[in-house]
């Protein structure tokens, strides 16, 4: 009866009508989804490694509840409680009225805008003002298709949450063995990481505009780590609440850096034709290499784990697979807005430099005559021009310094506060990213602070460095780095969301059809072809070419090109190919290919199917046991 008890499962004692306190689970330190079938009777079933505990009541009338404090008592000795952004969900209006609803879209907004402001992080402001500096408004385009893109990808993240009822990370924790599940969590962590270090960054250098060198470097390092800990305990006060807080993060950077396109006031025609039309006509290398580093920036790899999450936070009663298909519809609708406005607010920044790097002759500008500009307008930080004509080459810091000496100083710390609030937000968004991916891939539940903690010292260590020994110019030259090192861990996360999603067993009715498996292959393909050619340009660029280096280059290549073809082949196995089953290594891959997770929703009334299948499979294993005895 092992296998029965695996499956089914009850707090200790049998499930009675007391089986929708979710409190009661976690004392049996069991995470349980429960619903509600036709009967007075309530069917359970264990989840392992799920970090969500819902109860729906039989009658259907009554909100469902969530409690993550599956410890119950706490994930250490001192009996702390564990709680995460899921500690709540918030109530759908109306669950069975299929017409469409304000109300009901209002119910939904707030997880796509968590998502998107991954698009607003200052590894991405850097990546637009350096695009606008390099090619004018003739990569805009790009930064369209890399956003629809990017939508394409979140919308299959978004489902799988919806449909399975788990995030990213735990549905690999039940498909790939232990090597390669631990595999992607590392990779995962270390775009985590490399993220981190960019928002460190960022506000970092926010401080030191705002403070005007008051605050150095090196300090405002340090002050991101209390920041962060402060906004983290906003959830206390409810999960809308924090979500508001989060649009108001936004908002600052939409007035922010809407100041500065209306005060540069560039050329609406010269923006529009950017966008739809798809031509870099006159540009050089380094233009066609930023219109690279534009879609490796816009896309996040931990942004698709993360947004898998967010969606679970809304009570939707995965029996009905009305609510599903609704609730599939209002998240796409609610991510589309919230990238519409991500977009925007990147056009901006790109349209500010664009117009503002450039004369009107169509020569971009030297550093010696943005030198002398700051020093006839007395801004303090016209030292780091250097004296001599070579073009300049803007960052997050020396862009907002050009900003106020070429506009006015109060256009420098309006930038500084957009900044800010990129970095800041960015952070904790991060955080909750890191957390959901390690309860996924590990089952080990920690509380937000220690994750803080841990993510942050490995962030901060290296940036603190940098920022107390070396110049600021070394400090803002890491970004391009670690959008290098964030690159090259696109396909861990593209890979395993295309495969779940395209998989029946994972996904029932609500798999990808033969379109969309088609076009999200085309996109990983267009993507992770474009971001290899990045990571390939920045490590020739980068690395003496020693017999060494091209040694141990070659055989990290090979490596991590074998664990890619490793989840392309897990790909092809979700989508249905059969042809090369004969390989052992192929029926070891097709053997993964079965996830323990709760059955997927599957025909008109498969709720019942559902509950019809799991007692099926409950007696037959009860029957086997009797015969066996």
């Amino acid at each position: 009866m092992s296998e029965a008890s695996d499956l089914f499962s009850s707090n200790g004692g049998g499930s009675s009508g007391g089986a929708t306190s979710s409190q009661t689970y976690g004392a049996a330190k069991k995470r349980i989804l429960v619903v509600a079938s036709d009967d007075e009777d309530l069917l359970t079933k264990n989840n392992p490694g799920s970090q969500t505990n819902v109860a729906f009541e039989p009658d259907g009338n009554k909100a469902p509840t969530m409690n993550n404090n599956v410890n119950a008592g706490g994930d250490g000795p001192g009996g702390e409680d564990f709680h995460t952004y899921l500690e709540e969900i918030v109530h759908i209006p109306e669950p069975n009225s299929e017409s469409f609803s304000f109300k009901k879209l209002w119910a939904f907004t707030g997880p796509g805008f968590l998502m998107s402001i991954a698009y607003l992080d200052p590894g991405n402001i850097e990546s637009d003002l350096q695009s606008g500096a390099a090619a004018q408004y003739k990569l805009l385009w790009v930064l369209l298709w890399a956003t629809i893109l990017g939508l394409a990808m979140q919308r299959l993240a978004a489902r799988l949450g919806v449909v399975s009822g788990m995030h990213l990370a735990e549905v690999c924790y039940r498909k790939y063995p232990v090597v390669p599940r631990v595999m992607l969590w590392i990779m995962v962590e270390i775009a985590i990481i490399g993220s981190d270090m960019q928002e460190v960054i960022g506000t970092a250098i926010a401080f030191y505009l705002l403070s005007n060198k008051a605050i150095p470097l090196w300090g405002g390092v340090l002050i991101t780590v209390a920041d962060t800990f402060t906004f983290l305990f906003l959830d206390k006060y409810g999960l809308r609440k924090l979500e508001a807080f989060f649009g108001i993060l936004i908002a600052v950077m939409a007035i922010s850096f809407g100041y500065e396109y209306v005060t540069v006031a560039p050329n609406q025609i010269d923006v529009i034709e950017g966008m739809i039309i798809p031509s870099c006509s006159n540009c050089d290398e380094k233009s066609l290499l930023q219109a690279v580093g534009i879609v490796g920036a816009v896309i996040m790899p931990h942004n698709l784990y993360l947004h898998s999450a967010l969606v679970k936070s809304r009570g939707i009663d995965h029996s009905k697979k009305t609510q599903v298909k609704e609730a599939n519809r209002y998240y796409f609708i609610e991510a589309t807005i919230a990238l519409a406005v991500s977009f925007v607010i990147n056009v901006f920044v790109v349209s500010v430099f664009a117009h503002g790097m450039w004369d009107q002759d169509g020569h971009k500008k030297n550093n010696s005559a943005i030198r002398d500009l700051c020093i006839s307008k007395n801004n303090s930080h016209s030292e780091i021009f250097p004296n001599n004509s070579d073009v300049f080459e803007p960052d997050i810091y020396k862009g907002g310094v050009f900003l106020g000496c070429q506009y006015g100083e109060i256009a420098m710390y309006i930038w500084a506060i957009g900044i800010l609030a990129a970095g800041q937000s960015s952070t904790m968004t991060g955080t909750y990213a890191g957390q959901f991916v390690m309860e996924g891939f590990l089952d080990l539940k920690w509380s937000r602070w220690k994750r803080v903690l841990l993510t942050r010292t490995i962030a901060i260590l290296p940036t603190f460095l940098v920022a107390k020994f070396q110049n600021i110019e070394d400090l803002s030259g890491m970004n391009d780095m670690l959008n290098a090192l964030m690159s090259m861990q696109l396909p861990f996360a593209i890979l395993p969301v295309i495969s779940m999603t395209s998989s029946e067993k994972i996904m029932g009715d609500f798999k990808n059809g033969l379109f969309m498996k088609g076009l999200s292959c085309v996109l990983a393909a267009v993507v992770i072809s474009i971001n290899m050619y990045f990571v390939g340009y920045y490590v020739t660029k980068s690395f003496t070419p020693e017999w060494y280096v091209i040694v141990a280059l070659s055989v990290f290549g090979a490596l991590y090109l074998a664990f890619c073809a490793y989840l392309v082949l897990h790909v092809m196995v979700s989508m249905g190919c059969r042809w090369f089953e004969g390989s052992p290594i192929m029926r070891r891959v097709m053997h993964d290919q079965e996830p323990r997770i709760l059955d997927a929703p599957r025909g008109d009334n498969y709720g019942k199917s559902r509950l019809r299948g799991n007692l099926e499979e409950l007696s037959s294993l009860l029957t086997t046991s009797d015969e066996e005895s």
